[in-house]
């Protein structure tokens, strides 16, 4: 999945106008990130004079102030796309989008989980001259659907848009949440506001309880509040109708401790626990599962800490999880040894190949039908004119014919137009049935990548003690011997 954002660059406020459009051209070619430059290029400029070509190009038609460039950033999920083939992408989505009127440097950075591409362009067309305008709505019209295209023909997986420019699609608010840490914090704020709310007497007093526990709150239109460590504030509506503004007042008057446990014994009424003189027989661990398991024991002392806290060892919990979902992949699928660990990567790649095939392939398949679906798009914005042509309004005749024969052109190919909302519906559902499947096999395939690295490491590390014991014994002896 490829999401693109475009940002402004805008004057620095200063003497020196373009300061921030050389820090931005600046960052996004560090060598470190761009594998020693191999994945930089520039379009009508060279990327390590793309600065001073741009400014240039302002000075010549004398718009040296305001705003300097747009910053375009695409990010891809984590483990779907090479390097080099998001350079491939970025560059195409440059030429498309951009074509030959403004000059651009882009880069592909390859240094955290997600790779994702730069594209810095001068806000002034280095031919006519005119400043370039982003209108509202452009991200819809525009920019996402130039992305999710060339994402479709490398058999990618893309983002739906709304109509009006908004991300309908849930896998995109899941991921933007996972990226934003609200995997972590919910259950954490949840806990907290239930604590406050038995604690307080009013209001009032909820929202000083959540200060003094390390929250910064805001009551505008919807009561958000934000812990330490959180870059971005958390609407409490959006955990469930028992945290909005209305009932939290509610619940200060209703609530106290006695009600919470009765509540809590209720919800877990059907747990039942085993009998006394019964226990489940260990799991015997054998190999690279032991490394793992150990891990989870060394971090088990979360569980000690306060929870309302969490903020101060986010990232141990981050490993907690990351450690634990490693362990359950390596025992659900049985794997006892680097070698079986290595079969099931080398396995999990020829997947991930095959369902990029089978995207390809269905996005040739619905290339192909484009055609009609055009027809019926247009079959469909003329429908209500018809219907009132139908209702013996001639005003509508000119529609009439059109609408008849389109539908004829539509015939002529052997379908209807609800057979094409069939047909249509049918490519988006096996396009989205691949994609689920993609997903999961990218997730798991990047995650027995890491634990090949990590044990790999870890054997090397051990091999390295192991030759240095016999040396160290030998050096012991030694000064022994001297004394």
């Amino acid at each position: 999945m490829a999401i693109t954002k475009i940002l402004t660059i805008n004057d620095s406020g200063v003497k020196f106008a373009g300061k921030h459009l050389e820090q931005a051209v600046s960052y996004i070619l560090d060598r470190e990130k761009t594998q020693g430059g191999r994945l930089v290029t520039g379009i009508n400029c060279q990327p390590g004079k793309a600065y001073a070509q741009m400014a240039a190009t302002k000075q010549k038609y004398g718009k040296t102030d305001k705003r300097q460039g747009y910053h375009l950033i695409i990010s891809f999920e984590a483990g779907e796309v090479t390097p080099d083939t998001a350079f491939e992408i970025i560059r195409r989505f440059a030429g498309e989008y951009l074509g030959q009127e403004y000059e651009a440097v882009l880069a592909v950075h390859d240094n955290t989980a997600h790779v994702h591409g730069h594209i810095i362009f001068n806000s002034v067309n280095y031919l006519s001259g005119r400043k370039y305008r982003y209108e509202k709505g452009d991200w819809a019209k525009k920019i996402q659907p130039v992305t999710n295209r060339l994402c479709e023909e490398y058999g990618l997986s893309t983002i739906e848009i709304e109509e009006h420019g908004r991300k309908q699609n849930e896998r995109y608010k899941d991921w933007n949440e996972f990226r934003d840490g609200k995997f972590i914090w919910r259950e954490m704020i949840q806990k907290d506001v239930d604590a406050c709310i038995m604690q307080a007497d009013s209001f009032e007093e909820f929202l000083d309880l959540m200060v003094e526990k390390g929250y910064d709150v805001k009551q505008n239109k919807y009561l958000a509040v934000r812990p330490k460590g959180m870059q971005r504030f958390c609407r409490c509506r959006s955990m469930g109708e028992n945290y909005t503004e209305e009932r939290i007042r509610e619940r200060i008057w209703l609530e106290n401790l006695e009600s919470y446990a009765k509540r809590n014994r209720e919800k877990n009424s059907y747990a039942v626990e085993p009998p006394k003189d019964e226990f489940l027989r260990r799991t015997k661990l054998t190999g690279i599962q032991k490394t793992y398991y150990a891990k989870i024991c060394r971090l088990r002392h979360l569980e000690r800490l306060p929870y309302s806290k969490a903020w101060e060892y986010r990232e141990e919990i981050r490993k907690m999880q990351e450690v634990h979902e490693k362990y359950l992949f390596l025992v659900k699928n049985g794997i006892h040894s680097l070698m079986e660990l290595t079969a099931v990567r080398e396995n999990l790649a020829e997947k991930a190949a095959e369902c990029r095939k089978e995207r390809r392939e269905v996005y040739r398949e619905k290339k192909q039908m484009e055609p009609l679906f055009s027809v019926a798009d247009k079959l469909a914005e003329l429908a209500p004119a018809e219907k009132s042509y139908q209702a013996g309004d001639e005003f509508f005749e000119k529609e009439h014919r059109r609408y008849q024969a389109l539908g004829e052109q539509l015939q002529s190919e052997g379908y209807s137009l609800e057979e094409m909302e069939i047909l249509r519906k049918k490519y988006k559902d096996k396009s989205s049935g691949i994609y689920q499947r993609q997903r999961e096999i990218s997730r798991r395939l990047k995650m027995s990548e890491e634990m090949i690295t990590e044990f790999t490491e870890s054997l090397e590390r051990a091999k390295e003690r192991q030759e240095r014991e016999p040396a160290d014994r030998k050096k012991e002896k030694e000064n022994l011997n001297r004394n």
